[in-house]
């Protein structure tokens, strides 16, 4: 049976009221679930790094679904590198993998775009495959996944660095302190106000705002040691809580800690530097003598060729 007018112009009018009363159920599901997720109060918080501050509205209403997925285990292992690379006051273990959720569709769809961008060209036209369009998809999503921890891993790495480069320098100045007649509190003080910004300064900050907060001062130099795990700043933290047990004097104790820690970054220096002829080793042959013997040989080579050999 042939349609009629009436019914060719009702066909468009249906489809255009189920597409707009499916846009607005799903307008109505991502409005209830986006007020499913409680606002985080971050008055006791640090800042997130740029990054993550740029995309944290998404990535604090994913983290919201992800944490309850995530086992204990897996959170405190997390925790742990959150905690080494000294963002545990910024971000919880279920935002940074939200986050790398995040990074992974955002890389994903970049290269999509991309491709499908050079697909449209005119030297290109239609010539891309879908086998090419998934493997760029999963490409794109496993960098996206993995860059994040990669991020992490060189974080955790770099503030190990400048910690042993600048811990010898803070022990110094809070020894001067305590032989000054400050307590080790006041002398921890005045090495945060006078020593320069990084690692080691932020940690002993921590260390002021966790006394403060009520928390014994062993306790929270144990906690510095815990965050930073390193050999260095364990023995240190141990000395000190041992010397304070015991009723000794801090001041020849820092002074020992501060020259063993001033003489263990000199060997480190005098290890990389005797390391560096090694590690240049590689270059040398696969890079540089080449280039010399084309340029020594060549003259050489012309002129036999020219003598008729």
């Amino acid at each position: 049976m042939p349609l009629t007018p009436p019914d060719l112009i009702s066909i468009p009018a249906l489809v255009a009221a189920a597409s707009g009363l499916s846009a607005a159920a799903v307008a109505w599901i991502v409005s209830r679930a986006l007020a499913a997720v409680p606002q985080e109060n971050r008055d006791y918080k640090d800042a997130p790094p740029l990054a993550f501050r740029i995309a944290w509205w998404p990535i604090q209403w994913m983290s919201h679904f992800v944490e309850p997925l995530l086992s204990e285990r897996s959170l405190g292992r997390w925790l742990d590198s959150l905690r080494k690379g000294g963002l545990d006051y910024s971000l919880s273990p279920a935002q940074f993998i939200a986050a790398r959720l995040i990074c992974s569709a955002a890389l994903a769809a970049l290269g999509e775009w991309l491709l499908a961008a050079f697909d449209g060209s005119p030297k290109m036209p239609g010539r891309i495959g879908t086998g090419l369009h998934l493997q760029v998809l999963v490409v794109g999503a496993l960098l996206g996944w993995v860059y994040p921890v990669l991020w992490l891993r060189d974080r955790i790495s770099a503030r190990k660095r400048e910690l042993l480069k600048a811990l010898p320098f803070f022990l110094d100045l809070i020894t001067l302190c305590v032989e000054a007649g400050l307590n080790l509190q006041g002398a921890i003080q005045q090495a945060v106000a006078k020593g320069p910004k990084g690692v080691l300064r932020d940690e002993f900050q921590r260390v002021l705002r966790d006394i403060r907060a009520g928390k014994a001062r062993a306790e929270s130099l144990r906690t510095m040691a815990s965050r930073l795990n390193d050999t260095s700043v364990t023995n240190f933290v141990a000395f000190v809580i041992q010397a304070e047990t015991m009723g000794m004097n801090l001041g020849p104790v820092l002074r020992v800690q501060a020259d063993q820690r001033r003489a263990e970054r000199f060997l480190r220096a005098e290890k990389l530097a005797m390391e560096a002829p090694v590690k240049m080793l590689f270059p040398l042959i696969a890079f540089i003598f080449p280039c010399t013997f084309v340029v020594l040989l060549f003259p050489i080579a012309m002129k036999f060729m020219n003598a008729g050999f």
